[in-house]
This record gives C-alpha cells, sequence and structure tokens, in this order.
C-alpha cells in the first residue's frame, strides 16, 4: 500500500486510535479497584478529621475501622433503617430529597480518649462547585465536638478557606438546641450576629456566597437529625 495515499493515513489513524483506545480501557479497568480504595481511604480520613483524629500515613482504614465502632443510617425520625450501610449512602442525592425521605447516615466513634461521638455528614452548594464535610457532635446530641470542611472549586484565599482550621475549629463547643429549640449553627458576617440567639461563627471574609452556602448546607443537612439527636440527650 503507498503510505503517502489518503487510504493509508486514514487506516494508520484509525489503528493507532483503537491500540491506544484499548490501552487507556485496560489501564482503566486495571486500576478501577485502586482509585476506588483511595476515594474510600480519603472520605474515611474527612470523617475522622471531624472527630479531630489525624491518621498517620497509611493508617487512614486501620485507624477508621479502629475509632468508628458503628455506622447506622436513621430516617427523619431518628429510627434505624435496616439493610443500608452508612457509608456507601450518596449524601449528594439524598441532600435533595425532601427530608422525610432522606437516608441519614452516622458514624459513631470512639476517641482514643474512650468518648462517643457521633458524627454526620453535610453537602451543599458554595460559590463555583459543591461544597460538604462532617459534623461530630458529643453524646449530649446538641454540643459540636468538631467538624470538617471540604470544596471542589472555591477562590484560593477566599471561599476555599473554608476547609482550614481557622475556619472550622470555630463550631467547637456550638450548641444545636438552645432554649429547647433546634438551630443548626449559623454562620454569619464577622461582627454580626443572629438575631434569634443561636449560636454562630464568623463568616469568610471575602467569601460571602461560599460562607452562606455552608450556613445553608448545615441547615438542610442537619435538621433532618433532629430528633436523632434529641433521642441522643434522652
Amino acid at each position: 500500500m503507498n503510505k503517502q495515499s489518503n487510504t493509508y493515513t486514514i487506516i494508520y489513524i484509525i489503528v493507532l486510535v483503537v491500540l491506544v483506545g484499548t490501552a487507556l480501557a485496560a489501564t482503566s479497568l486495571a486500576l478501577k479497584d485502586k482509585q476506588q480504595e483511595n476515594v474510600n481511604a480519603d472520605k474515611m480520613g474527612q470523617i475522622l478529621a471531624a472527630a479531630l483524629i489525624t491518621p498517620a500515613k497509611g493508617e487512614v482504614v486501620a485507624d477508621f475501622d479502629k475509632y468508628i465502632t458503628t455506622q447506622l443510617v436513621v430516617n427523619e425520625q431518628g429510627n434505624p433503617i435496616e439493610g443500608v450501610k452508612a457509608f456507601d449512602v450518596n449524601i449528594a442525592n439524598q441532600s435533595k430529597l425532601p427530608a422525610d425521605r432522606r437516608e441519614l447516615p452516622v458514624f459513631v466513634c470512639t476517641t482514643p480518649d474512650g468518648a462517643t461521638k457521633y458524627i454526620l455528614p453535610v453537602y451543599g452548594a458554595g460559590l463555583w462547585g459543591p461544597i460538604w464535610g462532617y459534623v461530630a457532635f458529643d453524646s449530649d446530641g446538641s454540643t459540636i465536638y468538631g467538624a470538617y470542611f471540604a470544596h471542589q472549586g472555591e477562590t484560593p484565599g477566599l471561599g476555599a478557606e473554608i476547609e482550614k482550621a481557622a475556619f472550622s475549629d470555630q463550631f467547637k463547643g456550638k450548641q444545636v438546641f438552645k432554649n429547647g429549640r433546634f438551630h443548626p449553627v449559623t454562620v454569619v458576617k464577622a461582627g454580626q450576629q443572629p438575631m434569634n440567639g443561636e449560636d454562630y461563627v464568623d463568616g469568610i471574609s471575602g467569601g460571602t456566597i461560599t460562607s452562606k452556602g455552608v450556613g445553608a448546607m448545615l441547615d438542610n443537612c442537619l435538621t433532618p437529625y433532629r430528633r436523632f439527636l434529641q433521642k441522643l440527650s434522652e
């Protein structure tokens, strides 16, 4: 065949695309399990971070199995849902459903000092994409023990600051039950206070939309846990 002909060029391109595509597909399949393991380990690390536990490098899965002693899924009434694994629940999808139709994961953590914490996932929208996190509660069902937040594409130095300890540490010790009423922690502009007396934290300077997104996320995702948290206090 004439290597200078159009036919040869077309055949060459087709064969090259098929070979490269096959190689990429084979590589993707070969690495799929490892990629999923990395995704799971990252999620485990985030859950532990809410309980103020930082695993050593390479020990995330071991520490998750060590400290997360129970996983359960509850409904809006705070009652367990059987047959659903907490770790596998898609929080992004659940956050869009009416509260009475949601599957609500709970990760029960026994900290190194023997205390029990209840870690709840949250998911919402920032300025440029999704934001998410985990909030750990003391056994009284009201006091926040720790929190972890992450984002997909918020602006560095502005909205992206929600992932920094300077922001998440503000949540420690805040209460979601005040005077018998349930109020997820509000995120307000620095120097301001909410009108109805609920606990609050300062938002990110210059990251107003992301800060409001965190507040809306907490309201949307923690409110369905109200009955579950009440039962803890009882």
